[in-house]
């Protein structure tokens, strides 16, 4: 007859089978979560004869968040559930006893309790369906900023208690040449979205609007401590949508001409780093009453309107460079004029389309090109630089409660030139 013991072992061995039949785990989830079960953290307890299977979402819904549930974009409290344990943690009804198996935090993952997340155009393109692929409930953000709780144990640049950023995207193949060469937003098998994007596992991704989010290290930024977590934030988009491109040009060139298109989040950065670099910037913009900011509170050299006929053909042929961050439909030539002969101009708006003379790239040897973000490598670069040249984005600070207002604000182009969500003091 054979002892309690083995009897007991037997039982649990045959119970811990028939969930990963039942769940279709793979072989190395199987190996994780039998190593788990045999560490005893499997709890059981008593209750009625039923068997069935509780997801993580459904188990334990302990992340809070504001969430948009259909396409009028307006975002009220939610709680979901985080991948605490890679997204192999599930509850187990079967005949008569409650099984929890709660597996480690995957070993490259970061846990991180988010403190700040920066307000982005992209939030009412997928709070409002713009794009129509939408997956509800939305939680967005994707300039995080935030302080490591735990992390995994093949984790090698955090420790808990370091300072962290998270930007637009969570996830790649991590083996493709864009991936290898560190420009993972160009992943072949395309980048997984901080929000509203489908994770390897198929679940959908949430974003920063939240008390804490968990992702793979590599996707993570080392923040200094010196620099503030609400100003880093806006630098996960805002900032890398604009550095990337200045860096792939060559415009960190001391005494070259930088001409900035647009005056916003986007815009107001591309100031600020060139400035840093050491270029002679003109902000172009439609609006006469951003005159002052521009030159007072931003430090550019020079003011010009647009609609301004005899302004605009002043500046001929006399910019190295332009970054147009416009994302209101506008035409190409008159700008294109400006730039000197193998200028450079650069897209990080979004116009609904973009027409110009072939005349005048082939004539003047002019390059147009876009960019949107960047890779983990340049992201980390811009970090630093900003840290160590006291690079902050202008900002307004508000509670999550104000998160409609701010979307609307941003719409109406009422912001100087970001709002950051303060989630430590506002999300209870």
């Amino acid at each position: 007859m054979e002892s309690e013991e083995i009897a007991g072992s037997r039982r649990e061995r045959d119970l811990l089978g028939t969930a990963m039949d039942l769940l279709r785990f793979s072989a190395a989830e199987q190996s994780r979560a039998k190593k788990s079960f045999r560490q005893a953290r499997v709890q059981e307890q008593a209750l009625p004869p039923v068997a069935q299977i509780m997801s993580a979402e459904g188990a334990n819904k302990d992340c809070l968040a504001w969430a948009a549930r259909d396409s009028s974009g307006v975002l009220s409290p939610y709680k979901f559930s985080r991948r605490h344990e890679r997204d192999l943690g599930f509850t187990l009804f079967f005949f008569g006893s409650l099984f929890s198996f709660l597996l480690d935090l995957g070993n490259d993952d970061v846990h991180i309790k988010i403190t700040h997340c920066g307000v982005c155009y992209a939030d009412v393109v997928w709070t409002r369906n713009k794009h129509g692929d939408s997956k509800y409930p939305v939680v967005p953000g994707h300039e995080i900023a935030g302080v490591v709780e735990k992390v995994g144990s093949s984790v090698q640049r955090f420790k808990v208690g370091d300072h962290v950023g998270v930007g637009t995207y969570v996830n790649s193949c991590r083996d493709c040449e864009y991936c290898n060469d560190r420009q993972e937003v160009h992943c072949v098998k395309g980048a997984v979205y901080t929000f509203n994007g489908v994770d390897v596992d198929g679940t959908i991704t949430k974003g920063g609007y939240s008390s804490y989010i968990v992702v793979h290290e590599r996707y993570c930024y080392v923040i200094p401590k010196n620099y503030p977590l609400a100003s880093a934030a806006p630098l996960l988009c805002a900032g890398i949508t604009v550095y990337s491109p200045m860096m792939r040009h060559k415009m960190n060139q001391p005494g070259k001409s930088l001409a900035v298109i647009g005056l916003g989040g986007l815009g107001h950065m591309a100031v600020k780093f060139g400035k840093a670099f050491g270029l002679n910037v003109t902000v172009i913009s439609t609006s006469v009453s951003k005159k002052e900011e521009a030159l007072s509170l931003l430090g550019a050299d020079k003011f010009v309107v647009s609609t301004d006929k005899e302004q605009m053909a002043a500046l001929a042929k006399s910019f190295d460079f332009i970054i147009d961050a416009a994302s209101g439909d506008h035409p190409f030539d008159p700008y294109m004029a400006l730039l000197k002969i193998s200028g450079a101009m650069v897209l990080v708006g979004f116009p609904s389309e973009v027409k110009f003379s072939p005349a005048n790239l082939i004539l003047g040897m002019r390059t147009i090109s876009g960019s949107v973000t960047g890779g983990t490598k340049e992201t980390q670069e811009m970090i630093d630089f900003c840290a160590a040249n006291g690079i902050h984005p202008s900002i307004e600070v508000v509670p999550i409660e104000y998160a409609n207002q701010a979307l609307e604000r941003m719409i109406n182009r009422d912001v100087k030139y970001r709002f950051v969500i303060d989630i430590q003091n506002s999300l209870k």
